[in-house]
């Protein structure tokens, strides 16, 4: 008599073994969000290590008197690790943040864009370096508390738009490569609500239920970009002339890093007419170049440093839903690659305030699957 033996069920990882022989390396931030998922995934019987970045010293970089945010968040994490029974870890990142994600932050900025840092993060520290010391720890794989879906493909693992839109977190990890998305689980991507999240938070007996949502970046308080700015490259706030698109002068501003694209509030040169928004910054120039709203509108988007996870191949014409900034629902566009990291994107409809530095990331049409993306680079005007 032949026996069969029947393959093992995958876990809710995925995986053909049990969850107590599965090891995941969580990425603690302290937050709710990541305590939920450490929490969820003990419970049900993983081998889970909590692992949090020490990323910068609020105090030090701040010159703050006592306050350090993000000691506090080292402490939730541990607190929360201790309370389920799991080992954690505090590693010092902090050069390694500001080496890639810091300073570039800072030249992107006093250069005219306006960069994203937390996908730079999540690219190049927590989806590279941690997920590095996940392996070296033995882990099956790693866990964030990033609302975003990865759902197994025909062959590989897809990435999709979180359940909750107003959650999604899929702007800030186009980057994720597909590597990184075999090796990576978000166990919240698929809830309802982040009412859901805080729902289960309580029912561990976790402290960090009613942890409020940080919403700023973490290096910027306030969301004073201009003062970190300053604090980092000092001769940054210095004067210059506000332009119109022909070159005359209408004014003074205070420094070229206090102004965004699109920006028509504080410009000190009202009274003239139709209403001015910045329509360029010319850091070298110290010049903020004004213009009427029309100005602003773009159809065509330059991408370079592109990221593609779609399963044909990058090239042609590809009919794309894009998201040109977070805050926005995706619209209808035509991605044409220039060659394997560069693009051109035609938005079907123009669009104001596209900015150099923003992200700018692809959908696929009628679905939740994020295809990829790349940073927007210095924009052209649509054709007249």
């Amino acid at each position: 008599m032949t026996l069969h033996h029947r393959a093992p069920a995958l876990n809710s990882l995925g995986f053909a073994k049990s969850p107590a022989d599965t090891r995941v390396v969580v990425a603690m931030s302290g937050g709710v969000d990541s305590s939920v998922v450490a929490a969820k995934l003990k419970s049900e019987g993983y081998d889970v290590i909590g692992v949090t970045l020490q990323l910068y010293d609020h105090g030090a970089a701040l010159a703050k008197k006592g306050a350090c945010c993000a000691g506090q968040d080292i402490q939730d994490a541990r607190r929360v690790a201790e309370r389920m029974g799991f080992p954690h870890y505090v590693l010092d990142y902090e050069n390694k943040f500001r080496e890639s994600v810091i300073d570039e932050f800072a030249d992107a900025y006093l250069a005219g864009a306006t960069p994203v840092p937390c996908i730079r993060c999540n690219e190049r520290v927590k989806f590279r370096d941690l997920l590095e010391t996940a392996r070296d720890l033995d882990a099956d794989c790693m866990a964030t508390g990033h609302y975003i879906q990865r759902k197994g493909g025909a062959g590989r693992a897809e990435l999709h738009m979180a359940a909750d839109p107003n959650r999604d977190q899929s702007y800030f990890l186009f980057s994720t490569t597909q590597d990184q998305l075999d090796f990576l689980r978000f166990p919240l991507g698929h809830l309802a609500s982040k009412a859901d999240t805080r729902a289960l938070a309580a029912e561990y007996g976790l402290a960090v239920a009613d942890k409020p949502d940080s919403q700023d970046i973490c290096f910027v308080p306030n969301g004073n970009y201009a003062a970190v700015i300053e604090k980092l490259r000092p001769d940054a706030g210095k004067p210059g002339e506000i332009v119109d698109m022909d070159g005359t002068v209408l004014g003074r501003h205070r420094g070229v890093i206090h102004y965004t694209i699109g920006q028509r509030r504080g410009l000190g040169i009202g009274g003239l007419g139709d209403p001015l928004y910045v329509v360029r910054l010319d850091p070298d120039a110290r010049r903020v170049v004004v213009g009427p709203k029309s100005a602003l509108a773009t159809t065509i988007v330059p991408i370079s440093e592109v990221n593609w996870l779609g399963d044909q191949p990058f090239a042609g014409e590809i009919p794309v839903m894009v998201r040109i900034r977070s805050t926005r629902p995706p619209r209808p566009a035509i991605l044409r690659p220039v060659d394997a990291t560069r693009a051109e994107v035609e938005l079907l409809d123009p669009e104001e305030g596209v900015s150099p530095g923003q992200a700018c990331v692809f959908y696929e049409p009628g679905g939740s699957r994020v295809l990829g993306g790349g940073w927007i680079t210095l924009r052209r005007r649509k054709a007249a």
